[in-house]
């Protein structure tokens, strides 16, 4: 073999060997398809895997939070059922009452003594400890206040209402210190119970010969618009009994900053 020889078939095969290395466009393409088919079929055995896995516990939450909500949405809606129940129990005793049939009310009430809702059953303990002060019978319904003011489960005003209505019948029978250290911290401007408190603790003060107290808190009674004009007329009279007269010094303290814008006018004309 010659040399041109050599040289052709060696440049055949480097020219093989270049077309090797060209990809196939066919080739490549069926080469993605592959790798995709490759890639789905991975992806279809990781979510057999994680089903296999976890499934049952995925739907044994979804089954719990179904029946969670379920129950949420019955108790909801018996608890409004309740409450419509025991506002026609309330509505009913109510009733009773202006019927003056006591006997009646008392019944009705029983009903809401034992009441989820903590409204309707102070409600109820509080008018029933009522009733029985309307009977006469003093010894029960200081017995249903004191139960009132003890459950700290009921709301605070009720309680403080208890506490002022027992007191009230227990009024003569108590010692003037002890009606002080019970309704003081009612008998301040500005508390609901004011009027009531601080009447009972003023007349307490002059029990004990403490006018200069007692004088003072009769007249905040009669001056405060928000306690009752009963009260309000009670401690005008007792206020001026002690020497204060209730109604000149509130003039007066009306009278004192246009007497004051007086002074100052007067003052600024005497520079001018």
């Amino acid at each position: 073999m010659n040399v041109p020889q050599q040289v052709a078939i060696l440049k055949e095969a480097q020219l093989a060997k270049d077309d090797k290395k060209t990809p196939d466009p066919q080739e490549d393409r069926a080469e993605q398809v592959f790798m995709q088919e490759v890639d789905a079929a991975v992806r279809e055995d990781d979510l057999k895997n994680f089903a296999y896995r976890y499934g049952i516990w995925i739907g044994l939450g979804l089954v719990i939070a179904l029946v969670a909500l379920a129950g949420w949405i019955f108790y909801n809606n018996s608890k409004q059922e309740e409450s419509g129940v025991r506002s026609e129990e309330y509505v009913a005793a109510i009733d009773s009452l202006k019927r003056n049939n006591l006997d009646g009310a008392v019944s009705a009430l029983k009903q809401l003594e034992d009441a989820d809702q903590v409204g309707y059953r102070a409600a109820a303990k509080l008018m029933q400890a009522n009733i029985a002060l309307e009977k006469q019978d003093v010894k029960s319904a200081i017995a249903g206040y004191k139960t009132i003011v003890a459950d700290k489960s009921l709301p605070q005003p009720f309680r403080d209402l208890a506490l002022v209505r027992q007191t009230t019948a227990e009024f003569d029978t108590l010692k003037p210190q002890d009606i002080i250290d019970r309704l003081k911290p009612l008998a301040i401007p500005g508390n609901p119970w004011f009027g009531s408190a601080g009447e009972m603790v003023a007349l307490s003060y002059l029990n004990m010969n403490k006018s200069d107290l007692a004088g003072p808190l009769f007249a905040q009674l009669a001056k405060d618009e928000s306690v009752p004009p009963t009260i309000r007329s009670r401690a005008l009279q007792m206020a001026g009994i002690q020497g204060i007269d209730a109604v000149e010094s509130d003039l007066d303290e009306e009278n004192v900053p246009a007497a004051t814008d007086a002074e100052s006018a007067a003052g600024e004309g005497e520079a001018n």
